[in-house]
């Protein structure tokens, strides 16, 4: 069979399951960029019903040029969680690479992802941005469904401490991201911007809600700064969990620990109950402190190495879906419980989460 065959008769291609996937289980997933994507790829390998809420901030690459040009929300991170969410199949294979393909010229396209291109042809052709994401997905044959978290694009401002004590605003999400300093303040640009029902819906109808891995200012805690968003969290009558980086410190959390980053989760929004934590104790060196912290605020701590391997900050979907069957299945325990992934019958080594 062609990799082109239509999407009503894919050939399946060996891939890691972690049991049977959920039939019943549904499951929000917030956040942006390659954490969200890194997350995806893991709960699709376990679950059916999956929603994932992505950040519309983006004004870097591909997605900052289109902003500059048409009135749209930045495709990029949609992209890369559609990508994410692409079916067992060589009509999906084919199709995830599609959509992520690069452009290399001297014109005017180099640089742009096809995806990105797609992606905003339908918002012009359909009118809606959420049809034309769900347009999207059936093309791919997406498991699950994707969101923005806001009908308008948003921006990114943050108070940034450089190293001589001076403060700067910095706007952008991509000039945040690589600022030079230490981000003491962030918000978004409109701060009560319009957020789909389908979103307000989507949590509220999910078991669980999780929130993490990505870019903790650019990508985590935008959802909790939007106030429809924040408090449809509050409400709901899901589990929420916060799966934690595998690396602090880095780029916009220069100076920060992980347990610096969760209390400022808290901080963001205190009247949000967490249920769970999902750590690596391999990659985070505050391990302990914070699952200490966690423990505090009455939260179970689940930690277990979800890197591809030790030292390298890059999740393992496989291990990353086995550590959420656990926690979705109730079985985890004290705080050092680090059980191995359970052997597996198959892997398909393209499907790796450094793709």
């Amino acid at each position: 069979m062609s990799p082109a065959a239509r999407p009503g008769t894919p050939r399946r291609r060996g891939r890691a399951r972690i049991g049977n996937p959920s039939t019943g289980m549904r499951v929000v997933a917030l956040g942006g960029g390659h954490g969200l994507a890194a997350n995806l790829r893991s709960l699709r390998l376990l679950v059916e019903d999956i929603t994932a809420v992505v950040t519309v901030a983006d004004n870097g690459g591909s997605s900052g040029r289109i902003r500059t040009e048409l009135p749209v929300l930045p495709p990029g991170d949609l992209r890369m969680a559609l990508a994410a969410l692409c079916e067992d199949s060589d009509w999906g294979s084919i199709w995830r690479d599609v959509i992520q393909h690069r452009f290399s010229t001297t014109g005017e396209l180099d640089g742009h992802a096809l995806g990105n291109l797609l992606i905003v042809a339908l918002w012009q052709i359909l009118e809606d941005p959420i049809a034309a994401l769900d347009q999207m997905g059936e093309l791919l044959g997406a498991r699950g469904r994707v969101l923005p978290m806001a009908l308008e694009p948003l921006d990114i401002e943050a108070d940034v401490l450089d190293a001589s004590g001076t403060m700067r605003l910095v706007r952008g999400q991509a000039q945040v991201a690589k600022a030079d300093g230490r981000v003491q303040e962030v918000r978004l640009l409109p701060a009560t911007p319009r957020v789909p029902e389908q979103v307000i819906e989507a949590i509220h109808r999910a078991d669980w809600v999780i929130i993490g891995p990505g870019s903790w200012y650019t990508s985590v805690l935008p959802h909790l700064m939007i106030p429809e968003i924040a408090e449809a969290i509050r409400t709901t009558s899901a589990r929420r969990c916060v799966t934690m980086n595998l690396s602090a410190g880095t780029q916009e959390t220069e100076g920060r620990s992980s347990r610096d980053l969760l209390e400022e989760l808290f901080e963001r929004e205190p009247g949000i109950r967490f249920d769970a934590l999902v750590a690596d104790p391999t990659a985070l060196e505050d391990a302990s402190e914070l699952a200490d912290l966690a423990d505090r605020h009455g939260i179970r701590t689940l930690l277990r190495q979800v890197s591809v391997r030790t030292g390298v900050a890059v999740h393992d979907p496989i291990r990353l879906a086995a550590a959420y069957r656990d926690l979705f299945d109730g079985a985890y325990g004290d705080v050092d419980d680090q059980a191995p992934t359970p052997p597996l019958q198959m892997e398909d080594p393209r499907d790796g989460a450094h793709r």
